[in-house]
């Protein structure tokens, strides 16, 4: 039986992918950020097992903070990035390496491709895309996944905000000049450990979101809809409206034609999968 290491596992996709380890095959290991540190090259040296598959779904992903304080940022994303790729090359293990839309400029009109010329526009990005860079120069055989858009509907993502804006507002404004292709932290942990299982597949830059693409507003929409609420009461506004320290793309769909290339599932559609996160939220008592 592979052994999987997740680190990061107290975030939303390293939780779902502890959830679906037993049903895949696989021996899985999560460590949270507390239980280990990738920032220490010790600690990950001894975590790293040879052999082993290390999914790495630790980061520092506070958007906003990071542009005040992009040193902390770089320490986790590059420098955490980097310990844990010479330790995979060290041990023989393989690393699968969790990235972001934001390592583009966001002002293209049809989907990136993993090649496409990269050019971020905050700090955030700018230490995921470095991050990359280390993880592929220490370890030519690591894979990678660049996803967009994760939410689960639990705790403080977009879809979990929007469930209780609907129920404590009578209207919500949200962005409608923002693209890109929601995707339910399930999906993405099952393609994953797809992914984990396949040894065939070369290092490099994989996408994976599920399929489709969306407007921020579209998406509140379709959350208000899901749990049978009136769509109309999510009115549609521009991010002028709405100014952030750091700037969200306004296009960050990612094309999956290199996935399904390297003969992996393609994610389903996004409205689909929300759908069946949705159905499988607890209710909520008010």
């Amino acid at each position: 039986m592979t052994k999987i290491l997740v680190t990061g596992a107290g975030g939303q996709l390293g939780s779902q992918l502890l959830g679906r380890g037993d049903s895949a095959g696989f021996d899985l290991v999560g460590l949270t950020s507390a239980e280990l540190d990738i920032t220490d090259a010790e600690a990950v040296g001894d975590a790293v097992e040879p052999g082993a598959v290390v999914l790495n779904c630790a980061a520092y992903t506070a958007v906003d903070a990071a542009e005040s304080d992009e040193q902390t940022a770089h320490r986790v994303n590059v420098d955490g990035a980097r310990n844990l790729a010479r330790a995979c090359a060290r041990r023989g293990a393989r690393l699968i390496h969790v990235s972001t839309d934001y390592v583009f400029a966001g002002d293209a009109s049809v989907p990136y491709e993993p090649d496409a010329p990269t050019g971020p526009r905050t700090a955030y990005g700018r230490t995921k895309l470095a991050g990359e860079r280390v993880v592929l120069e220490d370890d030519p055989s690591a894979v990678v996944v660049r996803t967009a858009w994760v939410y689960t509907g639990a705790g403080s993502d977009f879809v979990a905000t929007m469930l209780r804006l609907q129920r404590e507002r009578d209207t919500v404004d949200v962005v409608d000049d923002q693209i890109g292709s929601p995707t339910y932290a399930g999906d993405l942990a099952a393609g994953l450990l797809e992914l984990a299982g396949r040894e065939d597949v070369p290092g490099g830059v994989l996408h994976a979101t599920n399929s489709g693409q969306a407007s921020w507003f579209e998406l509140a929409r379709a959350v208000f809809s899901g749990v049978g609420a009136d769509a109309a009461r999510v009115h549609a506004c521009s991010s002028a409206q709405f100014p952030r320290p750091a700037p969200r793309p306004a296009y960050s769909v990612l094309s999956p034609a290199a996935w399904a290339a390297a003969g992996l599932t393609p994610l389903r559609p996004w409205r689909v999968a929300l759908e069946a996160a949705l159905a499988g939220l607890p209710p909520v008592c008010d």
